[in-house]
């Protein structure tokens, strides 16, 4: 019972969540920790009456640390934001669902490799409806990319052509050379999603604390640097005393990802699937 009453804990904070994020696009600080305050209190609560070996509330511990160690590691890697960073953080305590450290370890695989996929496909999702939305402002930037990158475009295909005329010795070179070909296209796709579609000029009144700045902001004799944690409150404040206008960079919106791959997660552990087993 108290397996469901965890899931059905985490459902509520992530719905709040992705509310929260596609309306404002920040993820309070509140939500995520009094996610991780009420599932370990909960864990908690029931070691205390039902198990006095406290296992159940050691094994929740057990997942904040460890999904503690993966959120920092995607966020100081630069794949997370502060904010998608906290919430996985927050999930650590709820996905301890196995009754000792190797179950639960497998149970965490098992939930980053949904998490990976669904990301990736969302991912794309996301990126071929900007293409469709924005199909001309991307042309026209993806054409202004192709031109800056010249140089690298020829030596990654000189490179591939090398590659493919050896692949006549061994196949597996042609497909190598032919990947290598593409890969410049495919960094300068993502490069010109980038610029064309992520950054958006705002009023300084609708900045929020993390917001991302495109490039540095001069404020009176001082400069504001970009940085990857984002704007502080500080900052905020000064960059609306001397500015109307900035430029910002927008990143994904990436929670829906988070209730997607907990309910996938969810429905393998009740329904008792053996995902590596099904996989292979």
């Amino acid at each position: 019972m108290l397996t469901i009453f965890l899931i059905a804990l985490a459902l509520i904070w992530l719905i709040f969540a992705i509310a929260s994020d596609l309306r404002t696009r920040e993820i309070p600080n509140w939500l995520n920790f009094s996610l991780i305050i009420f599932a370990l209190g909960a864990r908690l609560f029931y070691s205390v009456f039902n198990d006095l070996d406290f296992s159940f509330f050691i094994q929740g511990v057990f997942g904040f640390a460890v999904f503690f160690l993966i959120a920092n590691l995607l966020y100081f890697g630069r794949f997370f934001a502060g904010g998608d960073a906290k919430l996985m953080m927050a999930l650590g305590p709820i996905l301890s669902f196995g009754a000792g450290f190797l179950p639960n370890l497998n149970l965490f695989l098992v939930f980053l490799f949904v998490f990976l996929l669904v990301g990736a496909i969302y991912g794309l999702i996301i990126v071929f409806g900007l293409s469709i939305k924005k199909f001309h402002k991307i042309k026209r930037e993806f054409l202004k990319q192709v031109k800056l990158n010249k140089k690298i475009i020829i030596i990654f295909l000189v490179l591939g052509i090398i590659l493919m005329i050896s692949g006549y010795l061994y196949a597996s070179l042609f497909v190598l050379g032919i990947w290598i070909s593409l890969t410049p296209y495919l960094m300068i796709y993502a490069k010109t999603i980038d610029e064309s579609c992520m950054v958006e000029k705002i009023q300084t009144s609708q900045l929020t604390e993390g917001d991302w700045l495109y490039k540095d902001v001069k404020v009176g004799k001082d400069t504001i640097k970009q940085k990857w944690e984002g704007l502080s409150r500080k900052e905020i404040r000064l960059i609306r005393k001397n500015n109307k206008f900035v430029m910002i960079k927008r990143g994904i919106q990436f929670s829906p990802v988070f209730l997607i791959s907990f309910l996938i997660y969810a429905y393998l552990f009740l329904m008792k699937i053996d995902l590596w087993n099904s996989l292979w």
